[in-house]
């Protein structure tokens, strides 16, 4: 039986506990400083908003991309899809450069950036950032969308990338 002396906060057994709940995975691109950045988000989450439309992810305050990315007017948000699992490594890399390397793109006139392939594309401006302890809570506005719902998206779940049955 479990008792409350069995309960935890300690951070590496709630990362585990986290893992078991899966999350939408996406991409956040733009063009800074005339240079394509990108950084792989795990903690997207839809309909904040419908009026006006808005959605959210999580940053870790120590991350090297968000700083650059939080600069742009104009950011692209690309939901990971089958296509996208073997590629997802190296878009979180800590390697700045080549992250985009293989992968097909376009390019909004705003400077967002969509990988191709993705369910859905979202073009959006940062609303509001909330201090969330060692993260950053990010709503974005969304500007313009586009579906293509042919394609299947990939979910985030124990540590691993896992596509939908269904």
């Amino acid at each position: 039986m479990t008792t409350p002396e069995d309960f935890t906060t300690d951070p590496d057994d709630m990362r585990r506990a986290f893992s078991g709940f899966p999350s939408g995975v996406a991409a956040i691109s733009a063009r800074v400083g005339g240079e394509p950045a990108v950084m792989i988000v795990s903690s997207f989450a839809v309909g904040i908003s419908y009026r006006p439309p808005m959605v959210s992810f999580a940053v870790q305050q120590t991350s090297t991309t968000w700083p650059a990315l939080s600069c742009a007017g104009t950011l692209g948000v690309s939901v990971l899809g089958e296509e996208h699992g073997d590629k997802t490594r190296q878009l979180a890399s800590r390697a700045k450069e080549n992250r985009l390397a293989g992968l097909g793109t376009h390019e909004e006139d705003s400077g967002a950036i969509f990988l191709d392939g993705a369910p859905v594309w979202l073009e959006g401006a940062v609303e509001h950032v909330y201090p969330a302890g060692d993260h950053e809570i990010v709503v974005l506005r969304v500007l313009a969308m586009l579906t293509h719902e042919d394609r299947s998206p990939v979910v985030w779940h124990r540590q691993r990338l896992r596509t939908l049955v269904g």
